[in-house]
């Protein structure tokens, strides 16, 4: 019998007419809604969600490791000084080539490694402990909320640049900070969503 996963993960290859993404079904049941409490793992997440503003989520997961090579693994203190590699990497068709979201990675590393502790910083977001959320169909699941909202208006106070309330959300859904798998699907009942790893 075939395991029952969240609608989005199921993405088709060949035009929708394929099997499942194999990069998406790994994806949400390897990583997606496992709480994160690993500095350079949470700026990684959220710099995937903001790269992917306007995008598909197919397309940054099919360009992450090249973005983890060229972006020094998300390290925010090698990215903090990357100035001059922006016109570099806009001339590699690897990546996703956005000036603006890249200028925003450098910027946003700075903005990061200015907070006094980061981690606690974005985890207060929901008090510390994740929140398990019981949506019951993926029509459910909201885009953003007020955790979210709070979130990006935090970050923006404090310098960060493409961290609306939608990345702020679809970021607390990837680092774990909420499991928004819906109750159907067997990740939901696997993650203990309110245990620090």
């Amino acid at each position: 019998m075939a395991l029952e996963r969240c609608r989005w993960s199921l993405g088709r290859t060949n035009g929708g007419r394929g099997a499942p993404d194999p990069l998406m079904v790994a994806y949400h049941d390897e990583e997606w809604g496992v709480p994160i409490w690993d500095e350079r793992e949470l700026f990684e997440r959220l710099m995937l969600e903001a790269f992917q503003a306007g995008l598909s989520w197919r397309v940054v997961l099919a360009k992450r490791a090249a973005m983890a090579e060229r972006f020094f693994e998300f390290d925010a203190r090698a990215l903090s000084t990357a100035d001059a590699l922006i016109d570099t990497w806009l001339d590699d068709a690897a990546i996703i080539r956005h000036r603006l979201k890249l200028e925003a990675l450098v910027s946003n590393a700075r903005a990061f490694i200015a907070l006094d502790d980061p981690v606690d910083f974005l985890w207060s977001a929901v008090d510390g402990e994740a929140v398990r959320n019981r949506f019951a169909s993926n029509e459910d699941v909201p885009s953003r909320s007020a955790a979210g909202d709070l979130l990006s208006k935090r970050l923006k106070k404090a310098g960060f640049r493409f961290v609306g309330p939608v990345v702020c959300y679809a970021f607390m859904q990837s680092a774990g900070f909420v499991n928004d798998h819906v109750t159907t699907c067997f990740r939901w009942s696997v993650i203990d969503a309110s245990s620090r790893a």
